[in-house]
């Protein structure tokens, strides 16, 4: 039987917006009744145009916000930040990389500094099995122990986005949320990140939830693909049936307006252009 990671059951998300002088108070519903299931080792894909609700569930799934509604469990455990807090345990459980590399590192901090922060804020380990977990951290996203001492900016994009890769693993979290993390790359960077992603999720048996706007990502990429419209799932599958026979309109509009980025279409366009001149 599989194992559970991710769970969400009926999950709502309210923003008040406060009335005016001649204005009510209004409740806006940026989530309505979110249900997904996540197996371990397995991606989800989470889609659709700005504004559509994913970012706000994100901020749900990483523990950041709340949900006004429903239930989220994380292995199996129902978590509720609003009545219990958020525990220790619960932060080990979600990691997340975001789109910015060199936004979430710390440029006065080495990178040694950046990989051992987790653990010395989580964890019993001395000062020597810290810098040893980071060391091997290091080597796992395909850099050296000549990164230990660096800082930040002396780094590429891509680089710093292997460290942050490498941060969020330290504690062997039960999900990582991918947050948009090729996104600002070049995008031969990108092609080498996401190969990454993909050899650390089979060698650790990791488990992602991958939000991006990018289709051509996703379906290389993601394993489920739930495709999300004005806070409601619209489209909700495997990967070879929604890219194969989407069934929901908006789906349907959201491919048809993605440029098809495969080799044999490049050639067909220049074909075309070719004849036409």
């Amino acid at each position: 039987m599989s194992e559970i990671v991710l769970e969400t059951r009926n999950v709502t998300r309210d923003y008040h917006a406060g009335g005016g002088l001649f204005s009510k108070a209004k409740t806006i519903r940026a989530l309505k009744g979110i249900d997904l299931t996540l197996e371990k080792g397995k991606t989800l894909a989470i889609v659709g145009e700005s504004g559509c609700g994913k970012s706000t569930l994100a901020r749900i799934l990483t523990l950041i916000d709340a949900p006004t509604s429903g239930e989220l469990l994380i292995d199996g455990q129902k978590v509720d930040i609003a009545k219990d807090g958020l525990t220790r345990d619960m932060r080990q459980k979600v990691q997340i990389i975001f789109q910015n590399p060199y936004g979430s590192l710390n440029p006065r901090q080495k990178i040694g500094d950046v990989l051992g922060e987790p653990l010395l804020l989580n964890t019993k380990l001395s000062a020597n099995e810290r810098r040893d977990r980071a060391m091997q951290m290091l080597v796992k996203v395909g850099l050296g122990p000549e990164h230990y001492n660096r800082y930040p900016h002396m780094l590429s994009g891509g680089q710093r986005q292997r460290i942050a890769i490498a941060r969020a693993l330290m504690l062997n979290p039960s999900l990582l949320v991918l947050d948009e993390p090729v996104s600002a790359l070049d995008l031969s960077v990108q092609a080498q990140i996401l190969n990454l992603l993909k050899d650390l999720q089979d060698e650790f048996n990791l488990t992602y939830v991958f939000i991006s706007h990018d289709l051509s990502v996703v379906k290389y990429f993601a394993d489920d693909v739930m495709v999300m419209y004005f806070g409601e799932v619209v489209e909700y599958g495997s990967r070879e049936t929604v890219f194969a026979n989407p069934q929901h309109s908006y789906t349907k509009t959201l491919f048809a307006a993605t440029p098809n980025a495969s080799v044999d279409a490049i050639k067909a366009r220049l074909a075309r252009k070719r004849a036409a001149a």
